[in-house]
């Protein structure tokens, strides 16, 4: 009996570790945002660069929404090979 309880508490710790470390991370950070606002962009909310108020992965894994300035900033971190997106890049953002 305690191997077996054993052996599905370490079933659950590995699960668990990987599920962590392998669902990544989130595109947006509150670091992105004040870069942003420190550059003298009017990023006051999330709604900034994405659709909702705040933003979630979905059930799925799914990034969150992004609206038109989101996604041209993610287009802009593919093209770049970027790490992450720098919110610097929008002095070239054309749309409104």
């Amino acid at each position: 009996m305690k191997r077996t309880k054993t052996i599905g508490l370490t079933a659950t710790v590995v699960f668990w570790a990987g599920w962590v470390l392998l669902s990544g991370t989130s595109g947006a950070t509150m670091q992105i945002q004040k870069k942003a606002k420190e550059d003298g962009f009017p990023a006051t909310t999330c709604q900034y660069c994405h659709v909702d108020k705040l933003p979630k992965k979905d059930a799925n894994g799914a990034p969150p929404a992004h609206n038109e300035r989101g996604k041209w900033l993610v287009d802009q971190k593919a093209k770049r090979g970027a790490k992450e997106v720098d919110p610097a890049w929008l002095k070239d953002y054309s749309g409104k």
